[in-house]
């Protein structure tokens, strides 16, 4: 077996030289094929560690309680039913009524608006605009790299002051220093007072990137407010407590703050990190499936090209296959001599396609920005599927050359 195994392959690389130019249109649907799996495998992996990574820089206790999850629930935030559009706005009541939990370290409202940043005539593109308190930093993840956050009492006063994300003031002051100047912020005048770095994640959608922070007094008082899912609580146990009994107690608090008799359903819903975590996954994981189908395509399509030119051989080698078996050449081993020569062609193709979807990685990490690496387990996929392709698509032709009557092969011009 190993010999005939030996002899096939033998055989596809004199095919490949003798007709380069046949042979490398033949694989070039293998190739582009198995490139854009190995390609989009890295990408994919990519953008799930920086998100992760993204998601245990800031506290992966924290969860969120809200209006309404429509993360976890789509429907049209413009038309909600009825039985949300009755629910409440989370209120500063809800948040000290979390606040009394012992096993409770931290919660405070913060609020979510859309408006441009602006600054002697250059402005950026609509973006979050975030008020909240001077632990906004510790919860969502970020460093501050100049200047400061906000004290205690400009938080309760709801001061005019802004703590500027660093990508959007090196786009509006370049080189000059932003501390103590105003931008106007969807319309109002703020003084800059911090600098801070986001985490890494590429993943942002564009025009919804965090652009800063300001006092959730003045968020609250100064700007338009989606009451429906604009308004957080942002909530994280104490470390000795597990987050599933920190919602369950959060849960409970905020039943009998609104009144809730037993029965009646919740006015709120809680957002988790593992549900956010579940959300990117299931994102990640439909593209890939989407560029997989794609690449399937390709592949088709290259497997088409390989039994016709599998069966172009055959005709080719006709007075070939009558001599093998005139000379005693059973039909399995001309059956296997051609399916070898075919796997070993698609093979070819998707070792090519490894290294082309190696290189692809490596241009798209230095693109996105993002820390890409290509999984093992492609590779070693693409090569079955490879080998795979080639037994499929070579059967039919392997099998015409093994049934050939030997006398009538031998009369083949």
């Amino acid at each position: 077996m190993l010999g005939h195994v030996r002899e096939g392959i033998l055989i596809a690389f004199d095919s490949l030289r003798a007709n380069k130019l046949r042979s490398a249109l033949t694989i070039l649907g293998v190739v582009i094929g198995v490139s854009t799996v190995m390609a989009m495998a890295s990408i994919v992996q990519g953008i799930q560690t920086q998100i992760f990574s993204a998601i245990n820089a800031a506290a992966p206790n924290t969860f969120y309680v809200m209006r309404f999850n429509f993360t976890t629930q789509p429907m049209d935030p413009n038309n909600p039913p009825y039985e949300i559009r009755i629910r409440p706005p989370m209120r500063e009541s809800d948040m000290e009524a979390v606040k009394r939990l012992d096993e409770i370290g931290y919660a405070s409202l913060w609020v979510q608006v859309l408006g441009r940043i602006e600054y002697q005539g250059e402005r950026t593109q609509r973006m979050e605009l975030w008020g909240a308190d001077d632990r906004y930093l510790e919860v969502l993840g970020g460093t501050l790299l100049r200047g400061r956050l906000f004290t205690r009492s400009e938080l309760n006063s709801g001061a005019p002051l802004f703590v500027l994300d660093s990508e959007v003031a090196d786009r509006l002051f370049g080189a000059a220093d932003p501390i103590g100047k105003y931008v106007t912020v969807g319309g109002r005048a703020l003084q800059v007072i911090g600098i801070f770095k986001k985490p890494d994640n590429m993943f942002e959608p564009p025009g919804q990137q965090r652009g800063g922070v300001m006092p959730y007094r003045m968020a609250r008082s100064g700007y338009t407010v989606d009451e429906y899912n604009g308004i957080i609580l942002c909530v994280r146990p104490r470390g000795w407590v597990p987050v599933d009994q920190a919602q369950d107690l959060v849960t409970v608090a905020l039943r009998r703050a609104r009144g809730l008799r037993p029965g009646m359903p919740n006015t709120f819903d809680i957002l988790t990190q593992d549900q956010l975590l579940s959300l990117i996954t299931t994102l990640t994981s439909a593209f890939f499936a989407v560029m997989v189908a794609l690449s399937g395509v390709a592949l088709m399509v290259g497997g088409i090209g390989v039994m016709a030119i599998m069966m172009v051989s055959v005709t080719d080698r006709t007075r070939e296959i009558g001599l093998r078996k005139a000379l005693g050449a059973r039909r399995v081993e001309i059956l296997w001599q051609f399916l070898v020569e075919a796997a070993t062609l698609t093979l070819m193709g998707g070792l090519l396609g490894i290294v082309f979807g190696l290189l692809a990685g490596e241009v798209l990490k230095r693109v996105l920005a993002i820390q890409a690496s290509v999984p093992l387990w492609s590779a070693g996929v693409a090569a079955l599927v490879s080998v795979a392709i080639g037994l499929i698509f070579g059967l039919y032709p392997a099998n015409r050359a093994s049934v050939m009557d030997p006398v009538e092969a031998l009369r083949h011009e």
